[in-house]
């Protein structure tokens, strides 16, 4: 990643689901959802395990780098698409994790902002993600597909939030603004601010993320902020 960005030993892997959740909670959620109005149903990002059954509908976080140590305090995250998994596991740094989602082959890479990963076709620089101080920090990505309608629940992450928009709209309220985006666009939300997502427009938005964070603290937790509504009109 060159002189802006340092690595220590790094554990790759898709997040486990044994603490957090079962197939068979998904499931349950999955037809508890259902059954509402998608305005009235709250949503957060879920653990999913390797190979797990998820529902068509959710956050899901599906996987996350850790150990990682920059120089720099303003990182990117490079997305690109490779025709095959192999490929894109013989272009990815140690820093880099490669998923598979919307029937495409992904590599993650965070870096500095003119560092793009070998090969592969480039779609998207997202940041900047401006980091809070921290010895060791772990990156978690995350796919979701929501309904328009559909909010999170008001939230706080103690690191940069960034999405990179595969279809439909979305509009981020927070406490220092409002961060609007759609199909092809990129949005960055900064660390430790409340914020409430609300699905917009009338199809499905279907997206990537990543929360980078300190690794001696959670991805997120809920906040008693109140938003104005500003993405509800």
């Amino acid at each position: 990643m060159g002189r802006y960005l340092r690595l220590a030993p790094l554990l790759v892997a898709a997040v486990a689901l044994s603490v957090c959740r079962s197939p068979e909670s998904g499931r349950g959620k999955a037809q508890e959802a259902a059954s509402q109005p998608p305005s009235e149903h709250r949503f957060t990002c879920d653990d999913v395990a390797p190979g797990a059954a998820r529902p068509e509908l959710g956050c899901f976080n599906i996987a996350r780098v850790t150990g990682l140590r920059f120089r720099d305090s303003v990182v990117y995250w490079h997305l690109s698409t490779y025709p095959s998994r192999a490929e894109a596991e013989a272009s990815r740094s140690g820093a880099g994790v490669v998923v598979e989602e919307a029937g495409q082959v992904w590599l993650n890479e965070l870096g500095p902002r003119d560092r793009q990963p070998r090969g592969g076709q480039h779609v998207a620089s997202v940041g900047p993600l401006v980091l809070p101080r921290a010895p060791v920090y772990t990156a978690v990505f995350s796919f979701a597909a929501m309904q328009p309608g559909q909010r999170s629940i008001i939230h706080t992450h103690p690191g940069p939030e960034g999405w990179y928009m595969l279809a439909g709209e979305q509009c981020l309220e927070t406490s220092v603004g409002v961060f609007r985006g759609g199909t092809g666009q990129t949005v960055v939300a900064p660390a430790n601010v409340p914020m409430e997502l609300t699905i917009t427009g009338n199809q499905l938005r279907r997206s990537l993320l990543v929360v980078i964070h300190d690794a001696r603290e959670s991805r997120g937790k809920p906040s008693e902020w109140q938003p104005t509504g500003a993405c509800r009109g």
